[in-house]
């Protein structure tokens, strides 16, 4: 019997309608290499990508996968993981690109828009494979809490610069 661990997570990623990586972090060496990172994907995209399922078991790794509109988002861990756990974390993680993106659609175009927002909500719910938040409430509040922590430059904000620039140009 194997002792009790925290790493409970292998692996995040959000693949395309195509099985083209859109955003992926691995937490462990169980796929140490790019190459078998993709190769993982395109089987695990290939398994899943016609499947009204939400959990698979593939190569002794637990799945967990959401579909929406063109983007399939994944976590992943091992075979004795429970999975009530990963599904959990999935949910917050879509939820809060849900939020992220407002009023627009979960598709690859806005979620490629804010990038950055969905790195720091898994950074947020996930150190090292360990889940430490799954509360999709809380993210968001560490995220808005973060993205309003900016740069002072001269006593203007990074954001400020940014709008008088864009004001600047639209007046030319």
């Amino acid at each position: 019997m194997a002792l009790p661990s925290l790493s409970t997570v292998l692996s995040v990623c959000i693949l395309d309608n195509d099985g083209q990586r859109i955003w992926a972090k691995y937490y462990n060496d169980r796929f140490p290499t790019v190459a078998e990172q993709r190769t993982f994907e395109k089987k695990l995209y290939n398994k899943t990508h016609r499947s009204a399922n939400e959990i698979i078991l593939l190569d002794s790794v637990t799945v967990v996968y959401r579909s929406n509109i063109d983007l399939h988002f994944y976590v992943m861990g091992s075979m004795d993981e429970n999975e009530i756990m990963l599904h959990g974390l999935l949910s917050s993680v879509y939820e809060c690109v849900s939020r992220l993106v407002g009023k627009n659609a979960v598709e690859k175009k806005a979620v490629l828009e804010c990038m950055d927002g969905l790195q720091l909500i898994v950074d947020e719910s996930v150190d090292g494979g360990v889940i430490l938040e799954s509360d999709p409430d809380m993210l968001m509040q560490r995220l808005n809490f973060r993205q309003t922590e900016e740069i002072s430059i001269g006593g203007m904000t990074d954001k400020t610069v940014m709008n008088a620039l864009n004001k600047l140009s639209m007046m030319i």
